[in-house]
């Protein structure tokens, strides 16, 4: 019997890739037995209220950051697309480029709880399962899992509270970051000026 290719696709801006993103990619590669994880940084970002750093800075970083991971491949499908990027469009184009395949789609637990507001969201949970990250949270803490019917699956990760949000601001304030990016990230982030304040 024919053993299923399993693909996960894991989007997102990585303005700057974590890592944080990294342990997320190995859990995902690990909890359900990926055979490739697809990391696509986001194009048009219609949700994001800032402008993101280029592309492909951001590809390129990314490629750093998950390069000792050998089932990713960072895909610039939607760096590529041009107007707003919406995951079901690249859905559709990765089961047209992999017949066959079982696809999984790994998103943070906010994202989870937005799943409600998607495009075309029925047809994404029937082409996908969807996978929302659980951090270890303690007991008391309110569940990060969302109140809407879509079918959703945990991938369990453990608490790191990463922030691309805060690693910029780090570097905008001179402050170190090497505890929270790989090295060859922060040297990238550093060659090219990135998240510099403005003149």
């Amino acid at each position: 019997m024919t053993k299923t290719h399993r693909i996960g696709i894991f989007g997102g801006a990585f303005d700057p890739p974590h890592n944080a993103h990294v342990a997320m990619a190995e859990a995902a590669i690990a909890q359900y037995r990926l055979d490739e994880l697809r990391v696509i940084p986001t194009g048009g970002a219609w949700h994001k209220p800032r402008n993101l750093t280029s592309g492909q800075h951001r590809a390129a970083m990314a490629r750093l950051a998950f390069d000792p991971l050998p089932q990713v491949v960072v895909d610039e499908i939607e760096l590529n697309r041009e107007g707003p990027s919406y995951t079901i469009d690249t859905l559709r184009v990765l089961m047209a480029q992999n017949p066959g395949a079982q696809f999984f789609i790994f998103i943070g637990a906010d994202q989870g709880k937005a799943l409600g507001t998607w495009r075309e969201i029925d047809e994404i949970a029937q082409g996908a399962i969807i996978c929302v990250a659980q951090r270890e949270l303690p007991v008391t803490a309110e569940s990060p899992f969302p109140s809407h019917d879509i079918p959703t699956q945990a991938l369990k990760l453990p608490n790191l509270p990463h922030s691309a949000t805060d690693i910029r601001a780090r570097v905008t304030h001179g402050q170190p970051i090497d505890a929270l990016v790989s090295k060859p990230v922060a040297l990238y982030i550093q060659r090219h000026h990135l998240y510099q304040p403005a003149r």
